[in-house]
Protein backbone atom coordinates (compact mmCIF):
# COMPACT_ATOMS: atom_id res chain seq x y z
CA UNK A 1 0.00 0.00 0.00
CA UNK A 2 1.32 3.43 -0.96
CA UNK A 3 0.53 6.33 1.35
CA UNK A 4 1.78 9.85 1.96
CA UNK A 5 3.36 10.93 5.21
CA UNK A 6 4.44 14.42 6.22
CA UNK A 7 7.58 15.01 8.23
CA UNK A 8 8.71 18.57 9.04
CA UNK A 9 6.33 19.85 6.33
CA UNK A 10 7.82 17.64 3.60
CA UNK A 11 5.51 15.17 1.87
CA UNK A 12 7.09 11.74 1.57
CA UNK A 13 5.74 8.52 0.09
CA UNK A 14 5.64 5.47 2.30
CA UNK A 15 5.50 2.21 0.34
CA UNK A 16 7.34 -1.08 0.05
CA UNK A 17 10.63 -1.32 -1.82
CA UNK A 18 8.95 -3.40 -4.53
CA UNK A 19 6.23 -0.79 -5.02
CA UNK A 20 8.87 1.94 -5.29
CA UNK A 21 10.79 -0.18 -7.79
CA UNK A 22 7.65 -0.68 -9.88
CA UNK A 23 7.17 3.08 -10.08
CA UNK A 24 10.84 3.61 -10.99
CA UNK A 25 10.68 1.00 -13.76
CA UNK A 26 7.59 2.70 -15.18
CA UNK A 27 9.52 5.97 -15.29
CA UNK A 28 12.03 4.30 -17.61
CA UNK A 29 9.30 4.09 -20.26
CA UNK A 30 8.48 7.80 -20.19
CA UNK A 31 10.20 10.39 -22.41
CA UNK A 32 10.67 13.06 -19.75
CA UNK A 33 13.19 12.93 -16.91
CA UNK A 34 11.64 11.52 -13.74
CA UNK A 35 13.19 12.36 -10.38
CA UNK A 36 13.41 10.01 -7.41
CA UNK A 37 14.71 11.50 -4.17
CA UNK A 38 15.78 9.45 -1.15
CA UNK A 39 15.53 12.05 1.58
CA UNK A 40 17.63 11.96 4.72
CA UNK A 41 17.20 13.59 8.10
CA UNK A 42 19.91 16.06 7.08
CA UNK A 43 17.83 17.10 4.07
CA UNK A 44 14.68 17.48 6.17
CA UNK A 45 16.48 19.61 8.73
CA UNK A 46 17.78 21.84 5.97
CA UNK A 47 14.33 22.07 4.37
CA UNK A 48 12.84 23.12 7.70
CA UNK A 49 14.39 26.59 7.32
CA UNK A 50 14.51 26.88 3.53
CA UNK A 51 11.17 26.98 1.71
CA UNK A 52 12.74 27.02 -1.76
CA UNK A 53 14.70 23.89 -0.92
CA UNK A 54 11.56 22.20 0.37
CA UNK A 55 9.89 23.04 -2.94
CA UNK A 56 12.85 21.55 -4.82
CA UNK A 57 12.39 18.27 -2.94
CA UNK A 58 8.67 18.13 -3.61
CA UNK A 59 9.16 18.72 -7.33
CA UNK A 60 10.43 15.14 -7.42
CA UNK A 61 8.15 12.48 -8.89
CA UNK A 62 8.87 10.09 -6.03
CA UNK A 63 10.13 11.18 -2.61
CA UNK A 64 11.13 8.23 -0.43
CA UNK A 65 12.39 8.06 3.17
CA UNK A 66 16.04 7.15 3.33
CA UNK A 67 16.42 6.57 7.09
CA UNK A 68 14.26 4.80 9.64
CA UNK A 69 14.14 7.90 11.87
CA UNK A 70 11.92 9.53 9.24
CA UNK A 71 9.38 6.72 9.40
CA UNK A 72 9.49 6.71 13.20
CA UNK A 73 8.75 10.44 13.19
CA UNK A 74 5.60 9.66 11.20
CA UNK A 75 4.59 6.92 13.65
CA UNK A 76 5.51 4.05 11.30
CA UNK A 77 7.42 1.27 13.07
CA UNK A 78 6.41 -2.00 11.40
CA UNK A 79 9.26 -4.47 10.98
CA UNK A 80 9.08 -4.70 7.19
CA UNK A 81 9.43 -0.97 6.70
CA UNK A 82 12.25 -0.72 9.24
CA UNK A 83 14.10 -3.66 7.70
CA UNK A 84 13.85 -2.31 4.15
CA UNK A 85 15.07 1.13 5.21
CA UNK A 86 18.03 -0.21 7.18
CA UNK A 87 19.15 -2.51 4.36
CA UNK A 88 18.48 0.10 1.62
CA UNK A 89 16.36 -2.49 -0.20
CA UNK A 90 14.96 -0.13 -2.82
CA UNK A 91 18.43 1.12 -3.74
CA UNK A 92 19.72 -2.42 -4.14
CA UNK A 93 16.69 -3.51 -6.20
CA UNK A 94 17.11 -0.50 -8.47
CA UNK A 95 20.79 -1.26 -9.06
CA UNK A 96 19.89 -4.87 -9.85
CA UNK A 97 17.36 -3.62 -12.39
CA UNK A 98 19.97 -1.40 -14.03
CA UNK A 99 22.38 -4.34 -14.03
CA UNK A 100 19.95 -6.81 -15.62
CA UNK A 101 18.96 -4.36 -18.33
CA UNK A 102 22.51 -3.20 -19.08
CA UNK A 103 21.56 0.41 -18.46
CA UNK A 104 23.89 3.35 -18.95
CA UNK A 105 24.56 5.30 -15.76
CA UNK A 106 26.18 8.66 -15.07
CA UNK A 107 27.46 9.41 -11.55
CA UNK A 108 27.50 12.77 -9.80
CA UNK A 109 29.67 12.93 -6.69
CA UNK A 110 31.59 15.42 -4.58
CA UNK A 111 35.11 13.97 -4.34
CA UNK A 112 37.60 11.95 -6.38
CA UNK A 113 37.50 9.33 -3.64
CA UNK A 114 33.77 8.85 -4.18
CA UNK A 115 34.31 8.45 -7.93
CA UNK A 116 36.82 5.65 -7.35
CA UNK A 117 34.88 3.88 -4.59
CA UNK A 118 31.45 4.05 -6.19
CA UNK A 119 32.74 3.05 -9.62
CA UNK A 120 34.62 0.16 -8.04
CA UNK A 121 31.58 -1.08 -6.11
CA UNK A 122 29.26 -0.92 -9.11
CA UNK A 123 31.78 -2.55 -11.42
CA UNK A 124 32.33 -5.39 -8.98
CA UNK A 125 28.76 -6.06 -7.86
CA UNK A 126 26.70 -4.94 -10.86
CA UNK A 127 28.82 -5.57 -13.92
CA UNK A 128 25.87 -5.22 -16.27
CA UNK A 129 25.73 -1.48 -15.55
CA UNK A 130 27.63 0.64 -18.05
CA UNK A 131 29.12 3.64 -16.25
CA UNK A 132 29.32 6.25 -19.00
CA UNK A 133 30.80 9.04 -16.91
CA UNK A 134 31.29 10.64 -13.52
CA UNK A 135 31.68 14.23 -12.45
CA UNK A 136 32.20 16.21 -9.27
CA UNK A 137 29.61 18.76 -8.20
CA UNK A 138 30.74 21.22 -5.56
CA UNK A 139 28.51 23.57 -3.52
CA UNK A 140 28.15 26.87 -5.33
CA UNK A 141 29.32 25.40 -8.64
CA UNK A 142 28.55 27.47 -11.70
CA UNK A 143 29.38 24.73 -14.21
CA UNK A 144 25.83 23.48 -14.76
CA UNK A 145 26.05 23.72 -18.56
CA UNK A 146 29.23 21.67 -18.69
CA UNK A 147 27.75 18.97 -16.47
CA UNK A 148 24.47 18.82 -18.37
CA UNK A 149 26.37 18.48 -21.66
CA UNK A 150 28.50 15.70 -20.18
CA UNK A 151 25.44 13.79 -18.93
CA UNK A 152 23.62 14.17 -22.22
CA UNK A 153 26.73 13.24 -24.18
CA UNK A 154 26.93 9.94 -22.30
CA UNK A 155 23.32 9.13 -23.30
CA UNK A 156 22.69 7.92 -19.77
CA UNK A 157 19.51 6.04 -18.89
CA UNK A 158 19.92 6.99 -15.24
CA UNK A 159 21.85 9.61 -13.30
CA UNK A 160 22.79 8.65 -9.74
CA UNK A 161 23.68 11.62 -7.57
CA UNK A 162 25.32 11.17 -4.16
CA UNK A 163 25.44 14.81 -3.17
CA UNK A 164 24.75 16.53 0.14
CA UNK A 165 21.80 18.87 0.66
CA UNK A 166 20.96 21.33 -0.71
CA UNK A 167 23.24 20.76 -3.73
CA UNK A 168 21.57 17.57 -4.92
CA UNK A 169 17.96 18.73 -5.17
CA UNK A 170 18.80 22.26 -6.27
CA UNK A 171 20.94 21.00 -9.16
CA UNK A 172 18.21 18.85 -10.68
CA UNK A 173 15.55 21.51 -10.01
CA UNK A 174 17.62 24.00 -12.06
CA UNK A 175 18.51 21.63 -14.86
CA UNK A 176 15.73 19.07 -15.13
CA UNK A 177 14.35 20.41 -18.42
CA UNK A 178 17.81 20.25 -20.00
CA UNK A 179 18.87 16.75 -18.95
CA UNK A 180 18.09 13.90 -21.34
CA UNK A 181 17.85 10.87 -19.07
CA UNK A 182 14.98 8.65 -18.03
CA UNK A 183 15.55 8.66 -14.27
CA UNK A 184 17.48 10.89 -11.92
CA UNK A 185 18.10 9.20 -8.57
CA UNK A 186 19.16 11.45 -5.72
CA UNK A 187 20.66 8.96 -3.28
CA UNK A 188 22.62 11.41 -1.15
CA UNK A 189 25.17 9.77 1.12
CA UNK A 190 22.91 6.72 1.49
CA UNK A 191 24.90 5.18 -1.33
CA UNK A 192 27.97 5.28 0.87
CA UNK A 193 26.07 3.78 3.80
CA UNK A 194 25.03 0.86 1.64
CA UNK A 195 28.43 0.05 0.17
CA UNK A 196 31.17 0.83 2.64
CA UNK A 197 31.89 0.87 6.35
CA UNK A 198 31.29 4.31 7.75
CA UNK A 199 34.19 6.05 9.43
CA UNK A 200 34.08 6.91 13.12
CA UNK A 201 33.45 10.54 12.17
CA UNK A 202 30.56 9.53 9.97
CA UNK A 203 28.95 7.63 12.84
CA UNK A 204 29.31 10.59 15.18
CA UNK A 205 27.81 12.97 12.65
CA UNK A 206 24.91 10.61 12.02
CA UNK A 207 24.29 10.32 15.77
CA UNK A 208 24.31 14.10 16.18
CA UNK A 209 22.00 14.55 13.18
CA UNK A 210 19.56 12.09 14.69
CA UNK A 211 19.58 13.79 18.08
CA UNK A 212 18.81 17.16 16.50
CA UNK A 213 16.14 15.65 14.26
CA UNK A 214 14.35 13.93 17.12
CA UNK A 215 14.51 17.12 19.15
CA UNK A 216 12.88 19.02 16.28
CA UNK A 217 10.14 16.40 15.91
CA UNK A 218 9.33 16.64 19.63
CA UNK A 219 9.29 20.42 19.39
CA UNK A 220 6.77 20.25 16.52
CA UNK A 221 4.55 17.86 18.46
CA UNK A 222 4.41 20.28 21.38
CA UNK A 223 3.53 23.18 19.07
CA UNK A 224 0.55 21.26 17.72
Amino acid sequence: MREMINVLDVNIEHCSAKQALKAAVEYMDTPATSVIDLVTIEALMYARDDYSYREAIEQSDLVLPGQKDILEAAGITDSRSMREIESQTFLRLWLKYLHRNHCRVYLLVETDEEVDELTGCLTEEYRGIAIVGAAKVAPGTEADDMLVNAINGGEADCVIAILTPPVQEQFIARNRSQINTRVWLGAGKLMEFAYRQKSGKGKVMTFLDRMLFRREIEKNKKEF
